[in-house]
């Protein structure tokens, strides 16, 4: 079991890794070694997430999740695969926390008749000025 924070934790065969070669460092070993991570994670499949947290990570997912509800996070930074393998999964939790945190609620609040008050007069001020220029005057 990975822990993520106190009340989620995740089980190892819920990911799944495959390794293939990546565009980027790696000098004369770029082309045979598989260094970059595909990292996949099914969140609709997942037991381990609460429903509310599973929505909130698709849609932190966006581009990275596939019509499937997997989230797919490939790594190739590194020139090693343990040290993309370690990244690929930290941004993966990295959303998993974000996702947790429940955001609050928006409370509509009023605007101060103090500040309209001070927009309308600057509208009507702006408006006097492009009548004045105009050559009309008060008629």
């Amino acid at each position: 079991m990975i822990r993520i924070t106190d009340a989620i934790s995740i089980d190892e065969s819920e990911l799944s890794e495959s390794f293939v070669r990546a565009s980027g460092p790696g000098g004369q070993n770029v082309n045979k070694v598989s260094s970059a991570v595909q990292l996949r994670f099914d969140v609709r499949g997942s037991p381990s997430l609460p429903n509310d947290i599973a929505l909130r990570l698709m849609r932190l997912a966006g581009k990275r999740l596939t019509k499937d509800g997997v989230i797919v996070i490939i790594a190739q930074q590194h020139r090693t695969q343990e040290r993309n393998r370690q990244d690929a999964r930290d941004r993966l939790f990295g959303l998993i926390r974000q996702a947790a945190v429940k955001p609050t609620p928006r409370r509509p609040t009023k605007v101060p008749k103090a500040q309209r008050r001070e927009r309308l007069e600057g509208k009507k001020h702006r408006s006097t000025i492009k009548r004045l220029r105009s050559g009309k005057g008060w008629d």
